[in-house]
């Protein structure tokens, strides 16, 4: 019973995740977007450099767009929560608005969830932002390409913990 229900997540989270590719295809560059479906959560990966201004949280134009597109998704389906992860390289940072890596991927992962709040009317009660600083990286920092791949942010769609239970539910599991 618990395969059953482990199967009737992952069959969702594959059929969100083909319906996201579709959506983010139209007009954007592979290397910016990357998709995973990960146990129970889809994880989007989206580059720094479509989504923000370089060393800031501001969001540039694509970014709107982008996330317009992802909001489509999550407001169709209510069940599900977001959380937004901000991550940076390695490369020091500090001016008047940002004291390091740590300020700098909160400020950006808050930028993205006061977009999709305000512009695309997803709910906050299903909204996290976390920072991620320069920590989980994913390439090495000691080349321009992988600190590049580094700087991003990332999108996770995940199933909201009492509903999480309920697939684990042998009571709930389809038969």
């Amino acid at each position: 019973m618990l395969q059953a229900a482990k199967s009737k997540a992952d069959s969702l989270n594959l059929a969100l995740a083909v319906n996201l590719k579709g959506q983010l295809a139209q007009g954007l560059d592979d290397q910016d977007v990357n998709i995973n479906v990960d146990k129970t959560v889809v994880m989007i990966n989206l580059s720094d450099k479509m989504l923000y201004t370089s060393g800031s949280a501001n969001l540039s134009p694509k970014a709107n767009e982008v996330l317009g597109k992802i909001a489509q998704i999550i407001n169709a389906r209510p069940d599900l929560e977001v959380m937004v992860e901000g991550y940076t390289d390695n490369v020091k940072i500090k001016n008047d608005c940002v004291k390091d890596n740590w300020d700098l991927s909160v400020k950006r992962a808050t930028a993205v969830v006061r977009v999709l709040q305000t512009k695309y009317n997803i709910d906050p009660n299903r909204l996290i932002a976390a920072g991620r600083g320069e920590f989980n990286t994913l390439a090495s920092n000691d080349t321009p390409e992988g600190r590049s791949t580094n700087r991003r942010t990332r999108i996770i769609i995940l199933p909201k913990l009492n509903q999480f239970y309920d697939l684990l539910d042998p009571d709930k599991v389809p038969k």
